[in-house]
């Protein structure tokens, strides 16, 4: 489904052992193997990509297009294309997506709220609360 669309390439590069203090603002691709304490944005009209390595942490929001995380993020994720959190990613916030891959082993600690693209800015959909029985009650 998502194989059939060119990525774009990753131009940019935060290298380990780099520290990045502010809000990063890119556009195409970027990979992040150090750390960024601030917000980590791609240009809203772009399908981005923005890779955080097993190495790399971010302190502050992301927001992105096409979002792959195997390291940590203490801060809300928005993926407006693909959220995919690979075995050893960390996010501490509340998380927004289109499409969700979570791989096992990845943790969130926050909420899930998945995005609609019914119109040009993204709306939460309002779903009915889960309702779990429990154990012991007669299901009739």
């Amino acid at each position: 489904m998502f194989g059939s669309k060119k990525q774009p390439a990753i131009r940019s590069l935060i290298g380990e052992g780099t520290v990045v203090q502010g809000t990063l603002r890119f556009s195409d691709g970027l990979r992040i193997d150090g750390e960024v304490q601030g917000d980590v944005v791609a240009s809203p009209d772009d399908k981005s990509i923005l890779v955080i390595s097993e190495k790399a942490r971010v302190i502050g929001t992301v927001k992105a297009g096409h979002v792959i995380i195997n390291g940590t993020v203490m801060g809300p994720v928005e993926s407006t294309l693909l959220l995919e959190l690979q075995p050893k990613a960390r996010i501490q916030g509340d998380v927004r997506y289109e499409s969700l891959e979570m791989h096992q082993g990845a943790t969130i600690d926050g909420a899930l709220q998945r995005l609609t693209s019914g119109s040009v800015a993204a709306v939460i959909e309002d779903k009915p609360a889960l309702k779990l029985l429990a154990a012991g009650n007669d299901m009739k």
